[in-house]
């Protein structure tokens, strides 16, 4: 217990100490610090250091000084573009993960310790020096006895504890930071802190990595966009992970794939196809897609694909936030802001007290000096983090889903930019965005969804009439309410049976269409309905009707 504590306070002192040399002090209004402190400041040996750099280049450095925890705290932090000046945004992004690797032996020994075999015995050939060194794990390559050439992942020994003890001190940080900085509430640091700590967690068991790898790789099965590969789970634990050796050309390697003449548009266009696709067809979408992650199969460079390693990081959205960010992103490109204001309230994203009007003013006065641009020069990723920037204003509390969705754009669309300049983003999503808005209520699609929730409405069926009469049964011996109350009761109660119609009416519909469906299924199935007198016809609407909910008498 002590020496933990000793520990943490030496931790403590370094943090402290690397704060004062690179002056970041001055992020903190100096008033808003305790006298002692100001005090202890001024004395600071360190008050007039690092005169040339730029507040972000104080802060970059300072996280590298402190660290691979710290270091990827700054690149989760430099996505926070709605949260961060675009000084400091642009700085943090320059932060790169290398660190040096651990010794080779110690490598070896945790192979070994997962997998139960000596090295010597799992592979024909083992490389011991890697090949690539991040905070959380190195890599090294191989060939299994099958002749297949893999790399092998291994996580740092004890890297766990140094990391849950950052976390501690991080949040500490982030409360110091919400108490004393000026923007301290609206930056929210300790929710940053919290959606940090569930990304690096779960960095530090490969199997996830391994698991939504094998996803990415089902999901492109067969296709030219892009090549995910393929993982040996038999080699596969918790700090172990053994995959396909990809070989290609990184994809900021411009001189590369120049000298291959790889058709730099259609690669620039492919990754933005990617993106929209991950998103929409799949909802599970890649969200650490930076340089480091991405190469190129220039094999044939008329047709050029992506390769994707480190899967680590994913992203989905609920049904519900997938739709009205489709229908969101269309309407901004059709500048109806009416629509987004009423989408931004009809999916819950701002509270629904909130004035349509208001927030349709903010959106126009935010996107029509962006509009004024050239369109291949408007930035799609921007205009995202202008969205949920405004809609913060109005007490929008943004998702961490919805937060690596944009990170993500930023990264496709910056690469794209970097590969071919003139790349119009727009021309390839809004085509897209329209297909699929269209698919989503194709009767095929209807039709699957159905199929899908079917089974658990009839289960919920037959408890609807009890929760009807739950809700409007009053309580026995409730006290006298006053008038007001009285109308607030009634008010809430009508609520309540509007909705309850609404649900029965979906009940009565989706039965209606289920068994629709099932008889059209059977074979002959279109002759049988062919054959159905007129009569019949007019029975079943008949008795569609009566079963369809209405208003009772009271209301």
């Amino acid at each position: 217990m002590s020496a933990g504590l000793f520990s943490r306070s030496r931790r403590l002192l370094l943090i402290l100490r690397v704060a004062g040399r690179y002056r970041l002090q001055e992020f903190v209004a100096p008033e808003a610090l305790p006298a002692a402190l100001r005090l202890l400041l001024r004395l600071s040996p360190w008050r007039n250091s690092q005169p040339g750099m730029s507040r972000g280049e104080r802060l970059r450095r300072a996280l590298e000084a402190l660290g691979p925890v710290f270091i990827k705290f700054g690149q989760l932090l430099s996505t926070r573009r709605d949260l961060l000046p675009a000084d400091i945004a642009d700085e943090l992004a320059r932060l790169q993960d290398k660190v040096p690797p651990f010794d080779e032996t110690l490598a070896a020994g945790i192979i070994e310790s997962a997998l139960g075999e000596p090295v010597s015995t799992l592979f024909a050939r083992f490389e011991s020096i890697p090949i690539a060194s991040a905070s959380v794990a190195q890599v090294h390559g191989a060939t299994l006895h099958s002749g297949e050439e893999v790399v092998v992942k291994v996580l740092r020994p004890d890297i766990e504890p140094v990391i849950r003890q950052d976390l501690a001190l991080l949040y500490t940080l982030a409360r110091l930071v919400q108490r004393y900085l000026p923007d301290g509430r609206r930056l929210r640091p300790v929710e940053v802190v919290a959606d940090y700590e569930l990304t690096i967690l779960d960095e530090l068991d490969l199997r996830r990595e391994a698991a939504n790898a094998s996803q990415l790789r089902r999901n492109f099965e067969g296709s030219d966009l892009v090549y995910v590969p393929q993982v040996h789970w038999d080699y596969t634990r918790s700090n172990v992970m053994v995959a396909e050796r990809i070989s290609g050309i990184p994809v900021t390697d411009m001189a590369a794939l120049k000298a291959r003449g790889t058709d730099l548009k259609l690669l620039a266009e492919r990754g933005v196809e990617i993106f929209f696709t991950q998103v929409f067809r799949d909802n599970f979408f890649h969200a650490d897609m930076h340089p480091g992650n991405i190469f190129v199969n220039a094999t044939d460079p008329a047709n050029p694909r992506y390769i994707a390693v480190d899967c680590a990081i994913v992203g989905n959205l609920s049904d519900a936030d997938q739709y009205y960010l489709a229908r969101n992103l269309l309407a901004v490109f059709q500048r109806d802001y009416r629509a987004v204001a009423e989408l931004h309230v009809e999916c819950g994203w701002i509270p629904p007290d909130t004035r349509v009007q208001d927030f349709e003013s903010a959106m126009r006065a935010v996107c029509e000096p962006v509009f004024e641009r050239p369109i291949s020069d408007i930035s799609f990723g921007q205009l995202l983090i202008y969205l949920f920037s405004t809609a913060r204003r109005f007490d929008m509390e943004v998702q961490p889903a919805l937060v690596l969705l944009q990170k993500t754009l930023l990264n496709i669309e910056g690469l794209g930019r970097q590969l071919y300049p003139q790349l119009n983003l727009w021309d390839t999503a809004q085509p897209f965005l329209e297909r699929w808005v269209q698919e989503r209520y194709s009767p095929q699609s209807m039709l699957r969804r159905l199929q899908r929730h079917f089974p658990s409405w009839l289960e919920q069926l037959p408890q609807v009439p009890d929760a009807v009469l739950d809700n409007l049964q009053r309580r026995p011996g409730a006290p006298d309410l006053s008038r007001q109350q009285r109308q607030q009761q009634q008010r809430q109660m009508a609520l309540q049976r509007a909705q309850q119609r609404r649900r029965s009416r979906r009940h009565v519909a989706a039965a209606a269409l289920a068994g629709s469906g099932l008889v059209l299924a059977l074979p002959g199935g279109w002759a049988f309905l062919s054959t159905v007198p007129a009569a019949s016809w007019l029975l079943l609407s008949g008795a569609l009707l009566l079963l369809w909910p209405g208003r009772s008498a009271d209301e």
